[in-house]
């Protein structure tokens, strides 16, 4: 197993139910925060992590995420011909060139765990990292992925992004139970995937950013289909519980649940001030807006 984190899978294929009719035609995750689909907030946390291959697992109404990080021969001419050079400039670099992008088809939805298990051909023997999109994290000073990327080099075992939740909504989330190692850090004891509040073993949720060991390929085979009959990759966790250790990481950074209708309201607000060309204008409106 390499020491450094090169490659992320992006499970990508679900169908974004909650969004309907907007997420119809176009993939959930290329829903924009301000003047960036949801995916691209992901690759750039990946990316700024030292990510070098991006592994999208896909479905099969997901070409337009496919065609957002491909090359737009038109378009970039187009922009080229009117004389726009920075915006030519700007969706040239969504990928640097020494990136590879790997698309995997799901043909079908059998749950988040069964995603994961379809990039193993490409991983390999490596640890890697999983990053869902709907999970917007928004860090400056480093980035969550880069976070947990600089504990694996440490501790050399899997590590799960977490974060504590309102005991009452622990029916959404998978839910560990970790002993404390300091600096936010923990080694989980247990993984309970969706508990009710009465039966969750702790209030501290898994919410979308892993880094695992090639191991957890082997623990996915063994796994039976759950609720719905998918294959949920926090069962295989709890297999892996059993002969690795996995830390619990609560991150620096603001998370935004993007799979959420408020939550990708929020989302889009907080970023919306932000925005170094928009924030005063887009502040003196909500302010306005709050007067009237």
């Amino acid at each position: 197993m390499k020491n450094a984190i090169k490659k992320a899978v992006f499970p990508v294929a679900g169908m974004g139910t909650r969004f309907l009719p907007a997420t119809k035609a176009n993939p959930k995750e290329m829903l924009p925060v301000v003047d960036k689909p949801l995916i691209q907030y992901a690759v750039e946390e990946a990316l700024a992590a030292g990510i070098e291959v991006l592994v999208f697992i896909t479905g099969s109404n997901k070409r337009a995420i496919e065609d957002h990080f491909d090359k737009a021969y038109e378009l970039e001419n187009e922009l080229e011909l009117r004389g726009k050079t920075e915006t030519l400039k700007l969706i040239q670099n969504i990928i640097p060139p020494h990136v590879t992008c790997v698309h995997i088809r799901q043909a079908e939805a059998l749950g988040l765990g069964h995603a994961v298990g379809r990039a193993k051909a490409v991983i390999g023997d490596e640890a890697f990292a999983v990053i869902l999109a709907d999970d917007l994290i928004d860090d400056q000073a480093s980035g969550c992925l880069s976070q947990m990327v600089q504990i694996f080099r440490e501790w050399q075992c899997s590590v799960l992004g977490v974060e504590r939740i309102d005991p009452t909504e622990t029916q959404s989330y998978g839910i560990v139970r970790s002993n404390s190692i300091g600096n936010n850090l923990g080694r989980v004891e247990e993984i309970v995937e969706k508990p009710k509040p009465e039966k969750a073993p702790s209030n501290l949720a898994v919410v979308g950013r892993y880094i695992l060991t090639p191991k957890i390929f082997d623990k996915l085979d063994l796994v039976t289909p759950g609720a719905g009959g998918e294959i949920q990759l926090t069962d295989a966790i709890a297999l892996l519980l059993k002969e690795q250790a996995v830390l619990s990481y609560e991150f620096s950074g603001k998370r935004y649940d993007c799979g959420s209708k408020l939550g990708y309201l929020i989302a889009t607000v907080e970023q919306g001030l932000q925005h170094e060309e928009l924030k005063e204008e887009f502040k003196a409106y909500l302010q306005g807006l709050i007067l009237e």
